[in-house]
C-alpha cells in the first residue's frame, strides 16, 4: 500500500524541456538528417522535418534539453519544501541537481513524478549521460528487480492495471478537489516562452506549481490532508 511509503523519503519532481536549439536550421547537417530519419513515420505527409522539430524536439531526449527541474520534499507541519534548478546551461543544472543526492536523506530517495516512468526519469538519466555524467543512484536501474526500483508514478498508480488509460495531472487535481492557481501557460508554450520571450522565471513558477500539485495528488491517494508550501 502506498500509505506505507515513508513520505519523508519521497522526492517529488517535475521537469521542463525544450528543443536543443531554437530553430531547425541551427542543427548541423548530420543532426538534421538524423531528425528527419527519426521522425519520418511520425509526421503527416504535409509536415516537414523542420516544422516538426519545433513541435516535437522538446519531448525527445536526443534532440532536446532540460531547462528546469523542480523538486519537493516533505517538511514538518504538513508542508513541502520546493527548490528549482534552472537555466540555459544544462550541464550545470544537472550537476547542481545531482548534488542533492549526496545528502543522507536523499541518498536512497524514492522518486515521484506524474508520467515519470515514461518521461521525467528516463529523460533525466539520458541527459546526464549525454552531458558526460553518471545519473544519480535513484535513476540507475540496471540489475534491479522491479520491486527494487525506487520510482513512483501517479499516472501508473491511477491506472490500477488499466494500461490503456491516460490521465493528466490537471484532471487528477480536479477529481481530488485540489485547488491550483490558474495557469497562464501550459507545456506546449514552454519552448516559445524560453526562446522567444526569454522568461525562464515564468517557466520555473509553472514547474514548481506542478510539483506542489503532484505531491497533493499523492497525498489524496493516501487519503491524507493536503500539503502547503513550506516557507523558510
Amino acid at each position: 500500500m502506498i500509505k506505507n511509503i515513508p513520505i519523508e523519503k519521497v522526492l517529488f519532481l517535475d521537469i521542463e524541456t525544450v528543443p536543443q536549439v531554437s530553430n531547425f536550421t541551427e542543427l548541423s547537417e548530420t543532426e538534421q538528417k538524423l531528425w528527419d530519419k527519426k521522425t519520418a513515420r511520425q509526421r503527416e505527409e504535409d509536415i516537414s522535418a523542420a516544422d516538426f522539430y519545433g513541435d516535437r524536439a522538446g519531448i525527445m531526449a536526443e534532440f532536446g534539453k532540460i531547462i528546469c527541474i523542480s523538486v519537493g520534499i516533505y517538511e514538518k507541519n504538513e508542508s513541502i519544501k520546493i527548490k528549482s534548478f534552472a537555466g540555459d546551461d544544462e550541464r550545470k543544472l544537472l550537476e547542481e541537481f545531482g548534488e542533492i543526492f549526496n545528502s543522507n536523506r536523499l541518498r536512497d530517495a524514492i522518486l515521484c513524478a506524474h508520467n515519470g516512468k515514461e518521461f521525467d526519469f528516463p529523460w533525466i538519466a539520458r541527459r546526464f549521460l549525454i552531458n558526460g555524467m553518471q545519473p544519480p543512484v535513484p535513476f540507475q536501474l540496471y540489475g534491479k528487480k522491479p520491486w527494487e526500483i525506487p520510482h513512483l508514478d501517479t499516472m501508473e498508480l491511477w491506472k490500477f492495471g488499466d494500461y490503456k488509460s491516460y490521465v493528466s495531472l490537471e484532471l487528477l487535481a480536479h477529481v481530488f478537489n485540489i485547488p491550483t492557481p490558474k495557469d497562464d501557460i501550459d507545456g506546449s508554450m514552454v519552448s516559445s516562452i524560453f526562446y522567444i520571450e526569454k522568461d525562464l522565471f515564468r517557466i520555473v513558477k509553472y514547474c514548481e506549481k506542478d510539483v506542489l500539485t503532484l505531491a497533493n495528488v499523492f497525498r489524496r491517494m493516501r487519503q491524507e490532508d493536503l500539503l502547503k508550501r513550506y516557507n523558510d
